[in-house]
């Protein structure tokens, strides 16, 4: 018998180790490198933003804390209102969003004022995320535990990027988005889509479609539309005037 219970507590000591156990006490596998994201931080990211002990707001937030803090919260600093309007609908920094944000910011946050291209090799930003995640709340829980559980990160296949959307047709598909947003740019409390790059348009409504971008109706909207739908919509508001 206690032959048979060992050999139980072996096996399930092997299977937790392969596949991760979600407890507290078992450390979890990291998400990449934090040491190397501690040195992107300092390259990329320190001249507007602090991190760690005594971080303050700079020209961008302080970012302590930032797994689990919905978008645009941070106290005292004063956002841009497509940030601000982000965290209204539900936006949340988690792993995935985290990642999708620091890839390309305009795919998840329209109008942000970020003035960042995006990070564009993901094990560069694992290592990002992984430093940032030092200076949130239990740091044991990656990536096993939200706020930092994965999903599945905004990774547009090529292909997807790559069709050439018909404009007029885009215009016939554009009554339904017409309806709140103005064909003349204008914002009155929702944000203009006209004259958007082709790519920032697509990658935003994919976003939606994959429940990274948290507002309902978009997300409701966009998972109606095919690959060759977004892309005519794109060809179509991006030459508007």
């Amino acid at each position: 018998m206690r032959r048979r219970r060992l050999l139980s507590a072996l096996v399930l000591l092997a299977v937790g180790a392969a596949v991760g156990v979600r407890m507290g006490s078992v450390v979890a596998a990291p998400i990449g490198d934090a040491e190397r994201g501690a040195l992107l931080f300092a390259r990329q990211c320190s001249a507007c933003h602090q991190l760690g002990k005594g971080a303050v707001n700079r020209v961008g937030p302080q970012l302590n804390r930032v797994f689990g803090r919905t978008a645009g919260s941070a106290p005292g600093y004063k956002y841009s209102r497509s940030m601000a309007r982000m965290g209204s609908d539900g936006l949340v920094w988690t792993l995935d969003t985290l990642d999708a944000y620091v890839e390309n910011p305009r795919s998840l946050v329209s109008g942000t004022r970020m003035a960042y291209r995006g990070m564009k090799d993901a094990e560069a930003r694992s290592a990002l995320l992984a430093y940032l995640r030092e200076w949130s709340d239990k740091p044991q829980n990656i990536p096993e535990a939200e706020p930092t559980a994965r999903a599945s990160g905004l990774v547009l296949d090529p292909a997807i990027l790559a069709i050439q959307g018909d404009p007029d047709f885009g215009e016939y598909l554009s009554s339904e988005c017409t309806t709140c947003h103005q064909r003349d740019g204008s914002d009155q409390g929702i944000p203009s889509i006209t004259r958007w790059p082709t790519e920032d348009f697509v990658a935003a409504m994919h976003a939606y479609k994959r429940k990274l971008r948290p507002h309902p109706v978009m997300q409701m909207m966009a998972g109606r539309l095919s690959d060759e739908e977004i892309a005519a919509l794109a060809a179509y508001f991006t030459t508007l005037d």
